[in-house]
């Protein structure tokens, strides 16, 4: 089983108008709400390849219902960390082809949250064969926290899949206990590794993740959007080539692309197995109005589009 981590989730609440009028009132027929977050993105990709998956994080209150109301309709498993404290919503208003986001913070949270999850965490370990981590911390969790949830994996040898970034991500590369993959985009790497990069060249592709602060990570993973994407296993380079497609909706698809590596990793698939899957579940979903959305009847087609190839 597949355990996904979301610590912060939310109500993703999306709005559709014509138009937006500033300091006046906006009227919405069309709003869609679902159980949002990363991590439950990541979820929902991995329910759809059929493999059996778990949600936790940490939920509360009536929006911390309303989330778990809705994994109970999509058949998604769940153990969450539950605080009387309320989950946040994020907004996002649809107008004029933009996309204008509103999101909360969430709720502040103390140590007592900290160490009452990491128990609730460490119940959950002995019955999955690989994690996901995905987002934000709730404010009031320390930096590391991410750290701690890698260093108790390892005890178990459970590989852990990271999709962060800033201060949280640059804090888990510093320390002892690392992920088994990171999948940082292309500004990501540049907030990493502190040096310019060029997408289009294979050897500067190389040489970034050759970067020192990468050393000890089996698995990386660059997503390069249209361009597909560049990856290291272990001391082996690959490029990607997807074909092109109709992006209806992109939210999410990198999500979605963890999910295929998660997958990939729980089948032990090849290298270039999981990376033709993972970017087609990506593909899959920024062709489709809802986010985390997968069609599979598909699958196949493009699948059999995806390029990979080795780089010497």
């Amino acid at each position: 089983m597949i355990l996904t981590i979301t610590m912060n989730p939310s109500v993703d609440i999306s709005y559709s108008l014509d138009k937006l009028v500033i300091n006046d009132v906006n009227r919405v027929s069309n709003t869609r709400k679902t159980a949002g977050g990363k991590g439950l993105n990541v979820t929902r990709g991995i329910n759809f390849s059929n493999i059996p998956v778990l949600a936790t994080g940490i939920i509360g209150g009536t929006t911390g219902k309303f989330i778990q109301e809705q994994l109970d309709e999509d058949n998604i498993a769940y153990n969450f960390y539950v605080t009387p404290k309320e989950s946040r919503n994020c907004i996002a208003i649809l107008h004029q082809g933009n996309q204008t986001e509103i999101l909360e913070a969430g709720p502040r949270l103390d140590n007592d949250d900290v160490e009452q999850f990491l128990q609730h965490y460490k119940k959950l370990l002995n019955q999955v064969k690989i994690i996901t981590i995905s987002g934000s911390l709730p404010l009031g969790f320390p930096v590391n926290f991410y750290v701690n949830l890698i260093e108790l994996a390892s005890e178990y040898q459970i590989p852990v899949l990271l999709d962060s970034s800033g201060q949280m991500l640059l804090t888990t590369l510093k320390s002892q206990y690392k992920p088994y993959l990171i999948k940082p985009n292309q500004e990501e790497l540049k907030q990493i590794i502190q040096m310019d990069i060029d997408v289009n060249d294979s050897h500067s592709l190389i040489k970034a993740l050759k970067h020192d602060s990468l050393d000890d990570i089996p698995l990386i993973v660059i997503s390069l959007g249209k361009n597909g994407a560049f990856a290291r296993c272990f001391n082996h380079y690959y490029q990607v080539s997807i074909p092109k497609i109709n992006v209806v909706n992109p939210v999410g698809s990198g999500d979605i692309t963890l999910a295929g590596l998660a997958v990939s990793l729980h089948e032990n698939e090849s290298i270039e197995v999981m990376l033709k899957r993972a970017m087609t579940m990506g593909m899959l979903n920024a062709m489709e109005a809802q986010t985390g959305f997968v069609n599979m009847n598909n699958y196949h087609e493009y699948y059999q589009q995806v390029e990979i190839k080795e780089i010497i």
